[in-house]
């Protein structure tokens, strides 16, 4: 299916389908863009446990219409005690990637939620947290059909969070065995705790009984956050990073997430007036212009005061066109970094009059650290395992600091009025899916969904292989995978619809109040309007 959903009212897309179902029903009952985001960020939140949870962090760009779009920021920092002494003193010479020591820092994606509603109080919000928790409540409660990406990620994952504390009791059925897709999963600590946010108010997630119950578990596993650290939590509204490109601004969020990566991207690739999407030059272009700005991503992107310049400075024309002439156009650069991967979601929303929001959220890996807390049935995320032991290293973990992300939600505003809200998961593929659909779109005229139905490229380490340079999906034409390896590309084709590409996302407004939207073929997800 290529042709994209169309409507007025409102429009809605994530990466599962009850979460969509969820946004729709909170706009036909009269909610604003925020009020259906809060809402399917809990439900996807459930019924997606492998891709994101309360336990996570979240990054948003909200945009009403005749002003600048405007972030929040709902990452967390490391705890108190979160010191490289703390690590070394445990054993460790370099960041845990698993485990309660993983779980290093503060989650913010409730308190995400919490900012987000308060500026949706200046757009007449009025509907109830408990009416915008109550399916999420619902799914947790009663339970939700596993999807067949769940049951994958949990057998790819089960050697890691089978070992970790509270893991195999509520995702492997008490005994170890993951469950068949279709089977009906349940979560019923973490149901208590939405019902406790709903009549308590999300901030007890931080100050009160909640934040309690989080920090009683974390301190039996020898956890470097402590209840201060919770009780001191507040995401916080942050400018939106932006280039002007020929056909529009586009923007995204500053660091520590690597939105500047996708940034520099398209703006390298607008100065280089490729004349058609998806042949050699393309898809040769884009594979070399992501090198160029994943060297300044693993090299320089960290908490920014902990970055030797500021972000905006690799937006400058100058710095971009110097980047540019490190490529050769007929040559591929050899390319031995690792991959940042993640699991993660992004969704989107617009309303009838016309607000929308991108929001992402995450755990990191698939599961997170693994660690499921009993009181709360929360996983807690392991974001933390980016930060570095080596105190020379700008991601160096210190108490307060925040952990570099992947995250990277998009917005765009067009020349000719249009308004755009998009997004993907996937770790080191967000920047390259963004710019894949981003340029098909609205560079070279293709359909919305067509730009996100199109075969994709990864430039990365893939999980199946030790394979450090370019994954194509078996749909380009052949003849561009001859002549990029005629180029030096590494190349190795999947299949056609591949889990590596990741789950992209999007919806346009037209100038006349037309709403326009894609979900991605290769997830469990769904656009819908009214």
């Amino acid at each position: 299916m290529l042709n994209s959903p169309q409507s007025y009212r409102g429009m809605v897309t994530s990466p599962h389908h009850l979460a969509s179902q969820t946004g729709l029903s909170i706009l036909r009952d009269g909610g604003n863009a925020i009020e259906a985001a809060v809402a399917m960020a809990a439900t996807i939140a459930v019924v997606y446990p492998h891709m994101n949870g309360i336990g996570g962090d979240a990054f948003w760009l909200i945009h009403e219409p005749g002003k600048l779009p405007v972030a929040i920021e709902a990452c967390g920092r490391a705890g108190a005690k979160a010191t490289p002494e703390f690590f070394h003193e445990r054993g460790h010479t370099e960041m845990p990637k698993d485990g309660p020591l993983s779980a290093n820092t503060v989650a913010g994606t409730v308190g995400g939620w919490h900012l987000a509603l308060s500026k949706s109080d200046t757009w007449g919000g009025r509907l109830s947290l408990k009416r915008l928790l109550e399916e999420a409540v619902y799914y947790a409660e009663k339970g939700f059909a596993l999807t067949s990406g769940h049951v994958a990620s949990l057998s790819k994952r089960k050697p890691v969070v089978s070992k970790q504390p509270g893991f195999t009791d509520v995702y492997l059925n008490g005994d170890g065995i993951v469950s068949k897709a279709g089977a009906r999963q349940v979560q019923p600590a973490l149901a208590e705790t939405l019902k406790r946010m709903s009549k308590a108010g999300l901030r007890d997630y931080y100050t009160g009984d909640i934040a309690k119950s989080i920090c009683a578990d974390l301190a039996k596993l020898d956890s470097s956050v402590v209840l201060s650290d919770y009780n001191a939590y507040q995401a916080k509204e942050v400018k939106p990073l932006s280039s002007r490109l020929s056909c529009g601004t586009v923007y995204n969020l500053p660091p520590p997430t690597q939105g500047l990566t996708t940034l520099m991207i398209l703006s390298m690739f607008d100065r280089l007036g490729i004349s058609e999407a998806d042949g050699f030059d393309y898809l040769h272009a884009m594979v070399e212009i992501t090198k160029q700005a994943h060297l300044v991503r693993d090299r320089e992107i960290a908490a920014p005061e902990r970055m030797a310049q500021n972000a905006e400075s690799y937006l400058t024309d100058s710095d971009l066109l110097a980047r540019l002439e490190n490529i050769d156009k007929d040559k591929a650069l050899p390319w031995p970094l690792d991959r940042q991967d993640g699991d993660t979601i992004w969704l989107g929303v617009m309303d009838g009059q016309g607000r929308s929001v991108s929001l992402i959220q995450s755990t990191y890996k698939p599961f997170g650290s693994g660690v499921v807390l009993p009181e709360t049935g929360i996983i807690q995320q392991n974001r933390g395992s980016s930060f570095s032991l080596k105190l020379s290293d700008p991601r160096a973990i210190a108490p307060g600091r925040q952990p570099f992300h992947t995250l990277n939600p998009a917005m765009a505003i067009l020349n000719d009025g249009r308004v755009m809200t998009y997004g993907c998961m996937g770790g080191d593929g967000q920047p390259q899916t963004l710019s894949a659909l981003f340029s098909r779109y609205a560079m070279f005229g293709q359909g919305l969904q067509a730009s996100i139905t199109a075969p994709r490229w990864f430039v990365g380490r893939c999980e199946r292989a030790d394979f450090s340079d370019v994954q194509v999906e078996g749909r380009f034409d052949e003849k561009v995978i001859t002549e990029m390896r005629q180029a030096g590309h590494d190349l190795r084709v999947l299949e056609d619809f591949s889990e590596e590409m990741g789950h992209a996302g999007a919806i346009v407004r037209h100038p006349d109040g037309r709403l326009e939207g894609a979900t991605d073929p290769r997830s469990d997800g769904a656009v819908v309007g009214f």
